[in-house]
């Protein structure tokens, strides 16, 4: 059985998910009960229609930052985009909203789930890395940020490789701010290509937990 939230703030050990990687259901969105499920290793991910369900996916996808792969074809287009940071959240998340997937009808981020985030945003958790040409935003991506760790939640492409240069950026930015990983979540052969690694659950949360010793990172992006 899947433990239903209570209005108190906290989480069942992530470690008693069960095969699907479901730790509970219900609560809310708030940003304290938010920020609380990434520190614990936990994050919601659900449909239009159904309660919020909590993840912690056994195994789970991290990508260490000195591991990313810039392929050479992709290090030619580098210069192709103009990357900003923290520009235009609300339009990046807008945008994963919209952008159609394989295999995927309709999209887990509803418009509770984009508000939800953009308080994160406002307050400082929360941030989006976006590519321009010629001013027009073309792709992007957008995260949250516990401790020293980069929580991967979406990215949109509406041209070539515009994500993948907007994550290029995204890793050596978060090399100069001293992070340690990004949690990319649920694996993915297109994530395993740029280097990421699965790890099974107890080892990531270890990981996860080393790493979230220290307070928030809140400086200007």
């Amino acid at each position: 059985m899947v433990p239903q939230l209570s209005i108190a703030l906290r989480f069942p050990d992530p470690s008693y998910a069960n095969e699907q990687g479901i730790v509970a259901y219900g609560g809310d969105l708030s940003p304290s009960r938010l920020l609380l499920a990434y520190r614990s290793g936990i994050f919601p991910w659900y449909a239009q229609g159904d309660p919020i369900l909590w993840w912690s996916p056994d195994p789970r996808l991290i990508l260490n930052l000195n591991d990313f792969k810039l392929r050479r074809s992709l290090k030619k287009k580098l210069h192709q985009f103009e990357i900003r940071f923290d520009s235009a959240f609300r339009e990046v998340i807008v945008q994963c909203a919209r952008v159609p997937r394989a295999g995927q009808q309709g999209s887990w981020i509803l418009p509770e789930v984009a508000e939800a985030y953009s308080t994160l945003y406002d307050m400082g958790h929360a941030h989006s890395v976006e590519a321009y040409v010629d001013g027009v935003l073309v792709g992007g991506l957008y995260g949250v940020c516990v401790g020293n760790v980069f929580c991967g939640e979406s990215m949109f492409a509406h041209v070539s490789d515009a994500s993948k240069v907007a994550f290029a950026h995204l890793i050596e930015h978060l090399k100069v701010k001293g992070y340690d990983f990004v949690d990319c979540q649920v694996p993915t052969e297109h994530l395993k290509s740029l280097g990421a690694v699965e790890l099974g659950r107890e080892e990531f949360l270890q990981r996860l937990n080393a790493a979230t010793q220290n307070s928030d990172v809140l400086a200007a992006w």
